[in-house]
């Protein structure tokens, strides 16, 4: 009896330190940054990484945390900012938007399996949904008003340039979770 609950114990600490881990990884990520309209960061690899290693729950929860501590004062967002400022700024539609990509890769992940063909495709839709939910945000707050002329803007400056960098950021990510995964503890 009492090695089941060390056992159960154990596995808790385990995820808090992947968890934590990844939280650290997403601040560093977003550190590396190249600073434009919305900062070209490697905040995405660090998303999909979490969720295609950790798995959707500990992986949502670390992009949860990664926000909360952002949120509170901690200067881990692109440029070192943080604050509610930083976070529900011009900008703060992406990093919403995270909580959104991690939902639907657990979603996607959970209902159709870990494979790494159906990763792929849940790390494009999660980047699709964070590119809309970031983009319809971006465009109230900077033109005020979402219009078809306020998207185009907006898809213009804050994700056209985008599109090849973060496939590659998924294609590297995919090659890490392939040689990873099995060294991860579920």
């Amino acid at each position: 009896m009492t090695s089941n609950v060390n056992t159960k114990t154990r596995f808790k600490v385990v995820d808090l330190a992947y968890i934590g881990l990844f939280v650290a990884l997403m601040a560093i990520c977003s550190w590396i940054s190249v600073p434009t309209a919305v900062p070209f960061t490697l905040q995405t690899f660090a998303i999909f990484t979490a969720i295609g290693l950790l798995g959707g729950k500990r992986g949502t929860i670390s992009i949860l945390l990664y926000l909360m501590i952002g949120a509170v004062g901690v200067p881990v967002f692109a440029g070192f900012k943080s604050g509610p400022g930083a976070l529900f700024g011009m900008t703060g539609g992406y990093l919403i938007g995270f909580i959104f990509t991690g939902l639907i890769m657990w979603g996607i992940t959970a209902a159709f399996g870990k494979k790494l063909y159906i990763l792929a495709i849940a790390d494009v839709i999660g980047l699709i949904v964070c590119y809309a939910f970031g983009t319809v945000w971006f465009s109230y707050l900077y033109f005020g008003q979402i219009n078809a002329a306020s998207i185009g803007s907006s898809l213009s400056m804050c994700v056209i340039p985008f599109i090849i960098p973060d496939l590659c950021k998924i294609g590297i990510s995919l090659m890490l979770v392939s040689r990873l995964r099995k060294y991860i503890s579920e």
